[in-house]
């Protein structure tokens, strides 16, 4: 059996490191991570390789050569675009077509079994079989779900965290037969995982799956490379290390020269020719590349230096990577996370700050403080997104510098000269950073519209009025010292999970596009937004009846940007409305649970002695409203939703409601009564959005104030939403009370546990076994449907380091119960994790 090696990928999150070196020759213990891989092929006998090469080809062949110093045969298939994970070894089709092969990637360091991998693979008469291991984090990998048998029934490319219902994931390690190039087109960019695996299980192909005892790491990010030397060094990874074992732990290399007075605590590893003088402190987890010098005095813990290193006296380097014939001066620090190009001078006495990075052939000055990444002219951070947009403390977490980084990075993303629309709501910390936004927006060739302060609905109005994208800033609801930087797509709806990690990734990458001075956007105020938002809105929904009915309604703006918009929205509807809390107030811009809370109830109040036939409560920003009804009673969110689901379907008996499967399944018999259908969808905002969107859907909703008009646009909408209920109420001749009485009482209770990250995907493994044979629904996290038709569903939070659960049940007591039976199970599955 041949070999095929993967060597063509360009490692674009590890830069730095990368931007002068290909991924593969990335070094491990002081030999590239592919030679670790070649090593372990012949091993197991595979000295036939053909590997696949594209970025930085030439280093790659000259290094490895025909394989003979291995004692191997290794063939080149060169591409000359990138042509994807299958694409690729499908341009090494000819020397891979007369036997199985087996398919590894250069970059990713293992000491799996491949004998056995193989093994099965005959045993079972598969046509591909995926080797799969068990992660943590399966966040970055490919899940893929097994039956008894081990065949493959599912795989989920990449998955979010409300998609994670295993953490059993796809290494790219596979053993395949000849006949699989026939799904795989010549000269395009095909994946194995996206395009041919979902289209060989399509026609019933045997795909199997292998889950590998061992150790795997895809070296991809800097913080997996510093965790792959640690694991060679402490043992866990069995691959062969250069040198001799001088003291338990301690690696030094032919050659190396190490005086006696210097204090090696290992496990270390110190490189060939590599010289260490005397009161030099070296600490555990470091590694010194071929010919590095280290001068007296120095310290070094978790430090990872290639070749050719200068390292000064009096340094001092902690979790940092320096990359190869850079000199470290005299009394130089660099911090954790740190890392250091190829060919830099970083002078004496200056300080590299953690997590920055500087790009090969740059100088620090001496004496210089770095805390911002030294790139072609000139930070990243890692889960940029939360649940809804960039969120942090103002000034602490979301400061200028980020928000013109951020900006720059979502310019990037973009065509020079496109248009973005901005805007904010009304506190000052979103108009200080609106105007760092829009400078970095201009300054990469982007025209910006500045809305200034208005509702969000208009902002996502304006933004699919032509532009490729917007942007609101507005104070995080009850958290009056954060701000979220939210994005928007040409559609003014949230940035898709994709669109969040491109920007993602140029933001990690630090490589933001700048504009030549005659190619700097324009900056424009559009005028008359909110008469153009109104006229729209009024043409767009049905307002018969609203006139006649002579409707009394109390309307609560909550000291928000809806107070700018609603007065001329009930002019032209002719109603009576009592309109409150209309001013704003800039050091108050949000309003926690407890105030929100008290507001409704003053609502009530007025409602009830008004004789209003409604009162709507709108938040800050204009996106979400809860009712009260005639009597003046709250209606709880979760209950709103059912109530304008009854009106609309009632209406229009037709069509399909998109809301989210957290819902309570009272809406499904609902939407049935009146002949309309649920999409179920998953909790995302963007999901929905796209769900709402789709033709013949005619509303949406997340039981959390948040509704979807269709007819009007496809986003979160609190104005759309009033003036809807408007039309529907007075039309029907119905009180909310009354329509609220007719509807089944719901059953739905939520629980949040603390979850350790390490254990979310463990966790999400344990809850599908332990469904057993009961039905499981995995559009969003898991549910798990009882044979009575309870359910509980388990979502991991994409941000936070907690689970959530959602049950459902026919009373009380036995939601409750059926809660704590699976919080049981989620709880201990974590522990034993940890």
């Amino acid at each position: 059996m041949k070999a095929v090696v993967m060597a063509g990928g360009e490692g674009t999150r590890l830069r730095p490191m990368t931007a002068s070196m290909p991924k593969p020759l990335l070094p491990v213990v002081n030999r590239p991570i592919m030679e670790h891989v070649l090593r372990l092929l012949k091993r197991h006998g595979l000295t036939d390789t053909v590997v696949t090469v594209q970025f930085l080809a030439s280093l790659v062949r000259n290094y490895f050569g025909d394989g003979e110093e291995l004692g191997m045969k290794l063939t080149y298939a060169n591409e000359e675009k990138p042509l994807g994970t299958a694409g690729s070894v499908k341009n090494a089709e000819d020397a891979l077509k007369d036997d199985s092969f087996l398919v590894i990637s250069g970059d990713a360091l293992t000491d799996f079994d491949l004998t056995a991998l193989m093994e099965f693979h005959r045993a079972k008469g598969a046509m591909v079989t995926v080797c799969l291991t068990r992660v943590p984090n399966p966040l970055e990998f490919g899940i893929t779900i097994l039956d008894e048998e081990g065949q493959v029934e599912r795989f989920l490319e990449k998955p979010t965290w409300g998609q994670v219902f295993s953490d059993t994931v796809n290494t790219g390690i596979y053993v395949m037969e000849p006949e699989v190039f026939d799904y795989v087109a010549a000269d395009t960019s095909v994946d194995w995982s996206g395009d041919v695996f979902p289209q060989l299980l399509k026609e019933g192909k045997p795909i199997y799956g292998y889950v590998a005892e061992g150790y795997w790491e895809d070296v991809g990010t800097h913080e997996s490379y510093v965790k792959a030397q640690a694991d060679v060094l402490e043992g866990k990874v069995d691959v062969d290390i250069e040198g001799f074992e001088m003291a338990p732990g301690v690696w030094i290399a032919e050659g190396a020269e190490v005086d006696r007075e210097a204090v090696l605590r290992g496990p270390l590893y110190i490189g060939d020719y590599a010289k260490v003088e005397g009161g030099v402190e070296i600490r555990e987890h470091t590694v010194l590349g071929s010919n590095v010098v280290v001068k007296r005095g120095a310290f070094l813990h978790k430090a990872v230096i290639h070749d050719n290193v200068y390292v000064g006296p009096q340094t001092n380097l902690r979790g940092c990577v320096i990359g190869k014939n850079t000199d470290v001066m005299r009394a130089a620090r660099i911090e954790d996370g740190a890392v250091i190009g190829d060919e830099c001078l970083i002078e004496e006495e200056s300080i590299v700050a953690g997590n920055v990075r500087v790009y090969p052939f740059k100088t620090i000055e001496a004496g210089a403080f770095v805390n911002t990444s030294v790139i072609w002219e000139s930070r990243g951070q890692e889960h940029l997104f939360g649940a809804r947009g960039v969120s942090g403390i103002i000034n602490v977490e979301i400061t200028p510098e980020l928000a013109v980084r951020l900006a720059g990075a979502y310019a990037t993303t973009l065509k020079k000269g496109a248009t973005v629309t901005i805007a904010r709501d009304h506190s000052r910390g979103a108009r200080a950073l609106k105007r760092a936004m829009i400078s970095a927006l201009q300054a990469s060739a982007i025209e910006v519209r500045d809305l200034e302060n208005v509702p969000m609905p208009v902002a996502r109005q304006q933004t699919a009025r032509g532009s490729a994208g917007g942007i609101f800033l507005r104070t995080t609801p009850g958290v009056p010292d954060s701000l979220d930087v939210l994005f928007f797509d040409e559609r003014g709806a949230d940035l898709s999970q994709a669109g969040q990690r491109k920007l993602d990734r140029v933001y990690a990458r630090q490589e933001y596009r700048r504009a030549f001075p005659g190619e700097i956007g324009d900056l424009t105020f559009p005028a008359t937004v909110f008469d153009s938002y109104a006229g729209s809105l009024l043409r767009a929904i049905d307002t018969r009846g609203v006139a006649e009915a002579k409707l009394k309604v109390v309307a609560d703006v909550a000291n928000g940007s809806a107070s700018l918009l609603l007065p001329s929205i009930l002019g032209k509807l002719g109603i009576e409305a009592l309109t409150v809390n209309p001013g704003m107030d800039e050091s108050r811009p949000t309003e926690t649970i407890e105030e929100r809370r008290a507001g409704m109830v003053r609502l009530g109040e007025l409602v009830a002695s008004s004789r209003a036939a409604f009162g709507v409560r709108f938040d800050p920003v204009g996106e979400r409203v809860s009712f009260v009804d005639e009597r003046g009673r709250i209606i709880e969110d979760d209950r709103s939703l059912l109530v304008m689901l009854d009106l609309i379907a009632a209406e229009g008996r037709s069509g399909k409601v998109a809301l989210p499967v957290t819902t309570t399944r009272i809406a499904e018999q609902v939407a049935a009564y009146h002949g309309t259908q649920v999409s179920w969808t998953t909790t995302s905002p963007d999901d929905l959005a796209r769900a709402a969107s789709s033709e013949g859907t005619v509303f949406g909703g997340d039981g959390r104030g948040g509704f979807v008009v269709p007819e009007f646009s496809g986003v979160f909408d609190g104005t759309a939403a009033f003036v809807r209920l408007l039309g529907l109420v007075a039309r029907t001749q119905l009180t909310l009370s009354q329509i609220d009485a007719r509807i089944p009482r719901a059953h739905v209770h939520r629980r949040d546990l603390a979850t350790p990250w390490a254990a979310k995907g463990m966790v999400m493994r344990t809850v599908v076994e332990a469904a057993g044979e009961r039905e499981v629904d995995t559009t969003d996290g898991v549910r798990v449907v009882e044979p009575d038709g309870r359910w509980t569903m388990v979502l991991p939070d994409p941000a936070e380091a907690v689970t959530h659960l959602w049950a459902e049940g026919p009373d009380e007591t036995s939601t409750l119960a059926l809660l704590d039976e699976w919080a049981a199970v989620v709880e201990s599955a974590g522990r034993d994790q940890t």
